[in-house]
C-alpha cells in the first residue's frame, strides 16, 4: 500500500496529466486498485478522465469527522481506477484544516489505504496548508519540473522547507517534464545537473491527453511519450514496492483500446 503525491511548485508543468496517466498505469498494467485523489480545485484529473464535475460540492466536507469520504469517491469507467474528485469548495480546505489539525489529511489518506493500494494525489500547485499535509502523507513525491535552472533552484528549495517542516520526508523523485532535446538549454540540462531524471518529453500526443480526455495509451500506444510515461512508472512502481517490502506486480501486456505497451 503506498501513497503517491504528484506536486508541482508551480503550474503549468504537466502535473496533473503525469498523475492520471501514472494512476491509470496502476489501476490497468499493475492491477492494484488505484485512487486518483485530486486535491486541486481546478478538478483537472476527472476532467482528464471525462468525468463530469460533480453536482455537489463536497471536496472539502469529506475532511470533517463525519465527512464519510467514501461516499464522494466515484468510479472512473476504467477498471480499477476510482476517482476521489475536485470542486472549487476546496479553496476553504486550508481554512479546515487550521482547525482540523496538521495530521487530517494523512488520516483520511491511511482509512483509504486498506481499499486502494495505491493513491495517487493531485496536489495543487505551490507550498500550502494542503500540499504540506499531502506531502506528509505520502510514500513517494514525484515533482515535474520544466528543463529551467529556476527549476533546480526550486527544487532545493523545496528540499530545505520539506526538511524544515517534517524533519523527515518521503523520497523526492524529480521528473524532467516538456523537455525539447532541439533547445540548447535543455540538452544541457539533461547531461548536467538533471542528469539521470526520468524525462516526459514535449509531445503533441501529450497535449491530446485533454483534448481527447483519455489516458495517452488508448490512443498513441507505444508512442515516445507512452514509452517515456511507462518507463517513469515502472521506475516508481519497483521504488514504492522495494520500500514496502513487497515484491512490484509483474506488468501485462494486454490487448484492446486501453492497453499499456511495454
Amino acid at each position: 500500500m503506498a501513497v503517491i503525491a504528484v506536486f508541482s511548485i508551480k503550474g503549468g508543468v504537466g502535473k496533473t496529466t503525469l498523475a492520471t496517466e501514472l494512476a491509470w498505469r496502476w489501476a490497468r498494467a499493475g492491477r492494484h486498485q488505484t485512487l486518483l485523489w485530486d486535491l486541486d480545485p481546478q478538478g483537472g484529473a476527472g476532467f482528464l478522465l471525462g468525468i463530469d464535475p460533480p453536482q455537489r460540492q463536497r471536496a472539502a466536507a469529506i475532511f470533517q469527522r463525519e465527512g464519510r469520504p467514501r461516499e464522494a469517491i466515484v468510479d472512473s469507467g476504467y477498471p480499477g481506477l476510482s476517482l476521489l474528485p475536485a470542486d472549487p469548495s476546496l479553496r476553504q480546505l486550508p481554512l479546515h484544516l487550521a482547525r482540523l489539525g496538521p495530521r487530517r489529511l494523512p488520516q483520511v489518506a491511511s482509512l483509504l489505504r486498506g481499499t486502494w493500494p495505491r493513491i495517487v494525489l493531485d496536489c495543487p500547485a505551490g507550498l500550502t496548508a494542503v500540499t504540506e499535509q499531502a506531502l506528509a502523507a505520502a510514500d513517494a513525491i514525484i515533482v515535474p519540473l520544466p528543463p529551467s535552472p529556476l527549476s533546480l533552484r526550486a527544487l532545493g528549495q523545496l528540499r530545505e522547507e520539506l526538511l524544515r517542516l517534517h524533519h523527515r520526508h518521503a523520497p523526492i523523485l524529480p521528473v524532467l517534464s516538456m523537455y525539447n532535446r532541439s533547445r540548447p538549454v535543455h540538452r544541457a540540462l539533461r547531461v548536467g545537473d538533471a542528469g539521470g531524471w526520468p524525462v516526459i518529453p514535449m509531445s503533441t500526443h501529450v497535449e491530446q491527453v485533454a483534448v481527447r480526455r483519455a489516458p495517452l495509451s488508448s490512443f498513441a500506444p507505444d508512442s515516445q511519450a507512452d514509452r517515456a510515461f511507462e518507463r517513469l512508472w515502472r521506475g516508481i512502481e519497483a521504488k514504492v514496492a522495494a520500500r514496502s517490502g513487497a515484491p512490484a506486480r509483474p506488468v501485462q501486456r494486454e490487448d484492446g483500446p486501453h492497453s499499456v505497451h511495454a
